[in-house]
């Protein structure tokens, strides 16, 4: 028999995994439903710190995070995470598109939000593509910044003026982006690119923004006044490696 033994035995390729916490019991099920029927394994908690407990205990391909939760709310939930890991994709489900939701949301490190009530087309893209892009982040390469910063764009690690920073695989990403282009680029572009959405017509474009803030922070000496990473005023970002004065 020998070899034979192996005959019609498939490799199987391991589903993407996701965690959903949610507290609506109808909006869980049609989620769960959803992501079964797009090839997830899909875990859910209705209780925020219950739902904390089993993001912290294995990685996910992506976690779906509502902002509010009994026993520990979404901004809390959200915060705890990145406190462990830099690189766990999170996206977050807010009541409604409140402008001091989705600031605090992003501040703390969501990669990305959405308002309900949402498209359940829409959110499968945006989850799909981030786990798409998460997965791709592969080689170890670095990006340097004049003398004082450099990140690593698999470790999601860097220095910063001697000091150890962290980055979210966003911000790795946004600034790989930009690291490779010659010129400045829209915040159109950067929704297009690097979160891959298809259509920015009803997108905030204060994502990008307070990613953009986030980034600064970790990379500039003196953030309100950037030398690195620069806008240009109704034209976009671009990122210098050697410091410009503007």
């Amino acid at each position: 028999m020998g070899g034979d033994l192996v005959v019609g035995m498939e490799v199987m390729k391991a589903k993407p995994t996701l965690l959903i916490i949610e507290d609506e019991p109808y909006i869980l099920r049609g989620l769960t439903d959803l992501f079964v029927f797009h090839g997830y394994h899909v875990d859910s908690e209705m209780d925020g710190q219950n739902g904390l407990n089993k993001a912290l205990e294995k990685k996910y391909s992506c976690i779906l995070l509502d902002l509010m939760l009994p026993s520990m709310n979404g901004f809390e939930v959200c915060d705890i995470i990145r406190q462990s890991s830099q690189a766990q994709p999170i996206i977050m489900l807010t009541a409604k598109n409140s402008e001091e939701d989705v600031i605090n949301g992003l501040t703390l490190g969501a990669d990305d939000y959405l308002a309900k009530p949402f498209s359940t087309s829409e959110l499968v893209l945006r989850v799909n593509g981030l786990v798409r892009r998460s997965a791709m982040a592969g080689q170890s390469t670095s990006i340097l910044i004049g003398d004082h910063v450099r990140v690593c764009t698999q470790t999601l690690v860097g220095t910063s003026y001697q000091q150890k920073v962290q980055y979210t695989r966003r911000e790795v990403a946004i600034l790989s982006y930009l690291n490779e282009q010659s010129s400045f680029v829209s915040r159109t572009e950067l929704l297009r690119q690097v979160w891959g959405y298809k259509s920015t017509e009803d997108v905030d474009t204060r994502t990008v923004d307070i990613h953009i803030a986030r980034i600064r922070k970790k990379i500039e000496k003196n953030p309100r006044a950037p030398a690195h990473l620069v806008t240009f005023r109704g034209e976009g970002y671009q990122l210098f490696c050697s410091p410009v004065d503007v």
